[in-house]
């Protein structure tokens, strides 16, 4: 496994585990804590996190399995960012953050959108040029 490969697997694994700590943490602490709406919030950045970090999992695996790391390693950086800008401003926002948080979440969104889109080139670059994609040392 290449370095970029290893370093993304971590960081999505990593992230996965703190997604999973967060929503215990919502379902066992906050839950008790936050108002519906608030724990609501809490919620959709849990699941949001965790989605985008699966994705950091497969990118990991993309890269194992097709080389050029080009368009992989920033789509891994804009899903890593949408994570930090979308799902933090959620957090910060059910935990009583101030409210213009929500104006930069949708820019984590973004982050997202534009992140899956270059997976979607990564792909069918990896579909037009087989042959480019084929080392293991991405």
């Amino acid at each position: 496994m290449s370095a970029f490969a290893a370093r993304w697997l971590a960081i999505g694994a990593a992230l996965m585990l703190l997604g999973v700590l967060f929503g215990a943490f919502g379902a066992h602490v906050a839950a008790a804590r936050l108002a519906p709406h608030d724990l609501e919030i809490l919620r959709t950045g849990v699941t949001y996190q965790q989605f985008h970090a699966l994705g950091l999992v497969l990118i990991a695996s993309l890269a194992r399995d097709t080389g050029e790391p080009g368009l992989l390693r920033v789509a891994a950086r804009l899903l890593c960012v949408g994570i930090v800008v979308f799902s933090g401003s959620l957090y910060a926002l059910a935990f009583g953050g101030p409210r213009m948080l929500g104006a930069i979440t949708p820019l984590g969104g973004l982050a997202f959108l534009a992140g899956w889109a270059a997976l979607i080139w990564h792909a069918l670059r990896v579909v037009r040029h087989p042959a480019r994609s084929s080392s293991p040392d991405a």
